[in-house]
């Protein structure tokens, strides 16, 4: 079992997606996808979220905002994924070049044309919604097959 996090920072009608290319043997390569990673030891989902960013961006978030929680089982065809999905909305700092891949500001009304896996299709706009949402997004060897959420 693997817990982490998913981020995504949005301003002015844009949100910072990385694409993937830089990773070596990265399960994500070629996809677009929003920041974030595994937690480590005694870390809060909302400690391990601005880390990541700071790691992954160079930016220094600020009032982290839980949108929704998302269960991956056998994602990667070894373990289940269990993801705290944020926004943020306040940051500081400058972008850095990030290890994981290229950093773009994407207008939020093309988020979903990006090469992105199948699910964040479908939960990308979530992200822009008031409510909380629980979901389970089924793949299996790398295909979406289908998905459940609750809205709370």
């Amino acid at each position: 079992m693997k817990l982490a996090t998913l981020c995504y920072i949005i301003k002015d009608g844009k949100t910072l997606m990385i694409y993937r290319n830089k990773k070596e043997n990265d399960y994500h390569e070629g996809k677009w996808n929003g920041l974030g990673g595994k937690f480590e030891a005694g870390e809060s989902p909302e400690d391990c979220a601005i880390r990541e960013m700071k790691e992954e961006t160079g930016l220094d978030v600020k009032n982290p905002i839980m949108k929704g929680f998302i269960t991956f089982p056998n994602f990667d065809g070894v373990d289940d994924w269990y993801v705290f999905v944020f926004v943020f909305h306040d940051f500081e700092g400058d972008l850095i070049e990030s290890p994981e891949g290229h950093l773009e500001w994407i207008d939020n009304d093309k988020l979903i044309e990006l090469n992105l896996w199948e699910g964040d299709k479908i939960f990308i706009p979530w992200l822009f919604q008031e409510k909380f949402f629980s979901a389970k997004f089924n793949y299996e060897n790398g295909k979406f097959i289908d998905h459940e959420v609750i809205f709370h």
